[in-house]
């Protein structure tokens, strides 16, 4: 769709504007912000489980003006004037200024006491000639962005200065166009949002339909004709008769835990060894592109080489979702080294190692990967070899192994599919709402003839 656009322009003598309207002013946000203060270093020690909100960054968003309160963190703040200086009020915008670069949020009417944390910026306006919305919406935009990606400082650990969020270029329009496109903005951006909710939903569903088919397809095989046994196992219900149910040190040769000196962050380039993160198995997939290079003066203990054919397992990770992930590798470059967050793992004879990774991803399995993880929450997180050994499994024969090894490929091959199709839609939806913000924000789009007056009042 094809927006009209402003019948003059003008250059706006700023690098990441470019041409605005020949109407427009181009300012810095100086000009009409009354007070810019952050957060203090400290406010850990107030945190509690009642009292005021504290809006930390994880609050801003990236990609709408709106705060998201779904993660909320509450403080008793001190009783002095510290607490006071950053309390916020109806109408503050708040920006990120460390990290998430970009993030920023408008607070509503209504918002209970709150405070900002200090990674997080709030400038309050003069409310004279600029809506908070317009000033939220332009750090959302492509020019915005630009802009603070360019202004900000720092290693691994970005960040901004307030002196940089009051040089902050800004279209600024009469103050009744800025309603229209506000408007605007908001109701075109909440169709889209709409849109990738469903997309987002339709992506929940294929993985849990997928789950639901590895389960089912390891659980009770493809015969639904087969009689059935109770297998003993509370959480695993009934069988095929005709299946074992075991423990894993039944059919495991050995367990191989790998290697991890201190290398380069970059990952090897063709022809160099590199050790795999313990994320390559994520999903049931091997990445081999998930590795660091190691140092050429370190000699690489070659047993550790991984080969096709190897079946490796997820042992550590700061999430417990991704703890036990396996993956059969079908290819596999060479000079790629097992780390010791990974395990290797070496079946007997009467075990496909394809099916086991199979069942290692079922409902069943990821229940008892769950309850056995160690240590506390975060990357302490690990998975002993001697819980793994424990594991409980159904083994059919090993041509019933195949034959649900070769239909699984299918579904997954089919379901992913469907997944990346939906993903690549809300990849699509969501440049089109950031290319939208963006032509808006520095009036490629003239918004008048499409909002009535009073739909924006």
């Amino acid at each position: 769709m094809s927006f009209p656009k402003y019948p003059a322009y003008k250059d706006s003598g700023v690098e990441w504007l470019g041409e605005v309207p020949e109407h427009w002013e181009v300012i810095e946000a100086r000009r009409e912000i009354d007070f810019l203060t952050s957060g203090s270093r400290g406010w850990a020690e107030y945190y509690s489980d009642e009292g005021p909100l504290f809006l930390r960054i994880g609050n801003l968003t990236r990609d709408s003006v709106h705060l998201d309160l779904s993660d909320l963190q509450r403080v008793s703040p001190p009783a002095d004037s510290e607490g006071s200086r950053t309390r916020v009020q109806p109408g503050d915008v708040l920006f990120s200024i460390t990290a998430y670069l970009g993030s920023v949020a408008v607070v509503p009417d209504g918002l209970e006491e709150a405070y900002v944390s200090q990674h997080v910026c709030l400038a309050r306006l003069s409310a004279r000639k600029l809506m908070p919305d317009w000033m939220a919406y332009s750090v959302l935009s492509a020019s915005g962005k630009a802009y603070l990606e360019a202004e900000s400082y720092g290693g691994t650990k970005v960040q901004l200065s307030l002196d940089d969020i009051k040089s902050f270029p800004l279209t600024m329009p009469p103050i009744k166009e800025q309603k229209q496109t506000v408007y605007f903005l908001d109701h075109e951006t909440s169709k889209i949002d709409a849109l990738i909710a469903e997309q987002q939903r339709l992506i929940e569903l294929l993985q849990e339909k997928r789950q639901a088919v590895i389960s089912h397809a390891v659980t009770k095989g493809l015969n639904p004709d087969a009689p059935m046994k109770d297998s003993g196992v509370e959480w695993l219900g009934e069988v095929p008769e005709h299946w074992e149910v075991c423990s894993m040190r039944r059919v495991l040769l050995k367990i191989e835990q790998g290697w991890s000196p201190e290398c380069l962050a970059s990952p090897a380039e063709e022809g160099e060894w590199g050790v795999v993160k313990a994320g390559c198995v994520n999903g049931g997939a091997f990445n081999q592109l998930d590795n660091k290079t190691l140092p050429h003066h370190l000699e690489p203990p070659v047993e550790y080489e991984i080969q096709a054919g190897d079946l490796l397992m997820s042992r550590a990770s700061g999430s417990p979702d991704l703890i036990g992930s396996a993956a059969f590798i079908e290819h596999v470059r060479p000079k790629l080294l097992l780390s010791d967050k990974t395990f290797r793992l070496r079946t007997a004879q009467r075990v496909d190692p394809r099916y086991l990774a199979d069942v290692l991803g079922s409902t069943p399995l990821r229940q008892q990967i769950r309850r056995s993880i160690s240590g506390a929450v975060g990357l302490a997180n690990n998975l002993p070899q001697s819980e793994i050994k424990d594991f409980i499994i159904p083994l059919p024969p090993a041509k019933e192994q195949q034959e649900i090894h070769k239909l699984l490929v299918r579904e997954k091959e089919h379901l992913n599919t469907l997944l990346n199709e939906s993903e690549s839609l809300i990849n699509l939806l969501q440049e089109r709402r950031s290319a939208l913000i963006s032509a808006a924000v520095i009036g490629q789009i003239e918004v008048s003839g499409l909002v009535s007056e009073a739909a924006a009042a």
